[in-house]
């Protein structure tokens, strides 16, 4: 691992010991240069995770030994200096390795199922690689919300992780020769949570009933699914592409309102983020590595 001196806050920014950070399937398309944001290497990879404060300004409602989430482009690093407006505080009964993980993977599914698909009590919610980082965390928010939720992934373990997070039915994608024909004969759905894309996201989206929303969160399959725009105007469906990220600019009061939202669930019982023991920060490319073969259940954390 490279080794550089640590760095000195300045400004307004805060000073950070970072305890645990998140993998993201981001972070391969920045590697790749792939990424809707690039970076020109050599840069710090990482983009969330949690620590403590060791330094910040006066009047900054921040003070050192807080503990602190945050979200910036770098995290996989022992000591970082970040913007104010990047870190939030955590619950006192969140770990450090639930903090981790917990603002890109819940507040991508929060504030998509609320604000672009407006999810409501009694809807059916069907989720796409439903036992990965995002996947798992749209079961949980689904059924937090009052939907029923259809989560679908590969193997038993998977299926079982789904059903534990709230899934009222699971179907495993390895036994379902026709994914739409299955979610047909459960009933349809009125929303389809789709970080996979490719061929699971064409037929989740052939399931959709009248007035459907399909939310376009990802591409984890490798291409874009080939969704027939002829079917949704007659059936009046919505198609909206989320980038969780955008929202820094495009409605930043948004995003807070969504993770403070989120933060007050968690408090109150409501979400229970499942951390796995984190890799030492010397198994960095193995992390990696299971994230690129989608062999890990929920969030990958590295201990840092």
């Amino acid at each position: 691992m490279l080794e550089s001196p640590a760095p000195r806050r300045s400004g307004d920014d805060l000073l950070l010991r970072m305890r645990c950070a998140a993998l993201n399937f981001a972070d391969l398309l920045k590697a790749k240069g792939e990424y809707q944001e690039r970076e020109e290497p050599p840069f710090t990879p990482g983009l969330e995770g949690a620590g403590e404060v060791l330094e910040a300004p006066a009047g900054s409602g921040f003070a050192p030994g807080d503990r602190v989430a945050v979200c910036h482009p770098g995290t996989m690093a022992q000591v970082i200096a970040v913007p104010q407006s990047a870190c939030l505080k955590i619950p006192d009964r969140m770990s450090f390795e639930q903090a981790a993980g917990f603002q890109i993977a819940y507040g991508s599914s929060h504030l998509a199922l609320t604000l672009r698909a407006a999810l409501k009590p009694g809807e059916t919610l069907a989720v796409l690689g439903a036992a990965g980082g995002v996947g798992l965390t749209a079961v949980e928010i689904g059924r937090a919300l009052g939907a029923r939720v259809i989560g679908i992934a590969r193997g038993a373990e998977k299926l079982q992780t789904i059903q534990d997070a709230g899934a009222e039915k699971v179907i495993d994608s390895a036994d379902s020769a026709d994914l739409k024909a299955t979610l047909r004969d459960l009933g349809g759905v009125d929303v389809v949570y789709d970080p996979v894309g490719d061929t699971p996201g064409e037929a989740a989206f052939g399931a959709l009933r009248r007035g459907g929303r399909f939310l376009v969160i990802g591409f984890a399959g490798g291409n874009t699914p080939k969704l027939p725009l002829n079917h949704a105007l007659v059936k009046n469906i919505a198609i909206h592409g989320f980038y969780w990220g955008g929202y820094n600019s495009l409605e930043p009061s948004a995003l807070r309102n969504s993770l403070s939202e989120l933060f007050h669930l968690f408090d109150t019982g409501k979400l229970n983020p499942v951390a796995s023991k984190p890799l030492p920060l010397s198994r960095l490319v193995e992390g990696y590595e299971m994230l690129r073969s989608r062999r890990a259940v929920g969030k990958i954390l590295i201990s840092l």
